[in-house]
């Protein structure tokens, strides 16, 4: 009973989300709550996989591309949740971030791929290249209205040993809407003191043994779910990565729908989510 609870309350579709959104019911999700990999940081071993273009101007049109499909299979009063992160345009060496970014939890470097300064933008050696911002202004271009930009101060952020520029502490979340009047609940999340709820989080990460290098706190995903929707609503992640976003839907009483590129990452979703709401439903 507690597996089929899981299957009905979280689907987990495999494959490339520039495809598989187009199978999905028009008009059946509420909200959208993602956080794409961030271009020319981690390989996630797969040949289609998005934040390995040769620049980041494909990257970001990729990204458009995506988002036409969460378009489409929104409510007309949906919204959409997402956290993107920024980069350092670099001349070889290595680094935290960017397009030669050292990661040790990948199976290979994309600096190996990616270790020139791109032409585009005016990038210079070390600019930061404002992803975050480009990918927001190319979808409100596309059609989104873009309604807020929300700093996630992180707790315990990634050290960084840079000697000329403050270290990287923060990240961007932005909140779209499909349309000018669309669902928001001010009262779901609020401020310790009541008020309403202001546009810094400050977050740590989650204890989580999850095998995934990527992995956004719970806390993210559930205020972004209980402000842009209510019990019973479908949840939609195109870039569900350890299916932290199922999680979190399934404990609030959403339904959820998930999609990840990488097979051995839906397996380990299921997985996640099966035995979380096991846990749940034991006294």
């Amino acid at each position: 009973m507690q597996k089929a609870l899981a299957s009905n309350t979280v689907q987990v579709l495999v494959g490339d989300n520039r495809q598989v959104l187009r199978q999905i019911e028009p008009g059946i999700v509420q909200c959208c709550v993602t956080s794409p990999p961030y271009w020319g940081l981690r390989d996630y071993d797969h040949v289609d996989q998005i934040g390995a273009e040769s620049s980041p101007e494909a990257y970001v049109s990729n990204l458009v591309m995506v988002f036409q499909g969460v378009r489409r299979a929104l409510r007309d009063n949906g919204t959409l949740w997402l956290n993107v992160g920024d980069g350092y345009a670099r001349n070889g060496g290595t680094g935290r971030s960017g397009p030669n970014a050292l990661v040790g939890n990948t199976k290979k470097l994309l600096q190996q791929r990616n270790c020139k300064v791109p032409n585009c933008w005016g990038l210079k050696d070390r600019d930061l290249m404002g992803l975050p911002w480009r990918v927001a202004f190319a979808l409100q271009e596309d059609g989104w209205l873009l309604r807020s930009k929300i700093t996630w101060i992180k707790k315990a952020p990634m050290p960084e040993s840079v000697k000329n520029r403050p270290s990287n502490a923060t990240e961007d979340i932005f909140l779209f809407a499909k349309n000018p009047s669309y669902y928001y609940d001010n009262q779901a999340a609020r401020e310790a003191s009541g008020a309403n709820l202001r546009n810094y989080w400050i977050l740590g990460p989650d204890s989580s043994s999850v095998p995934h290098p990527a992995v956004f706190p719970r806390e993210l995903a559930r205020r972004c779910i209980l402000l842009g929707s209510q019990p019973g609503d479908v949840i939609l992640d195109p870039f569900s990565g350890s299916g932290t976003t199922g999680v979190v839907a399934a404990r609030s009483n959403r339904r959820a729908i998930l999609v990840e590129l990488n097979p051995v990452y839906a397996r380990q979703s299921r997985l996640r989510i099966n035995q979380d709401l096991q846990l749940t439903m034991i006294p």
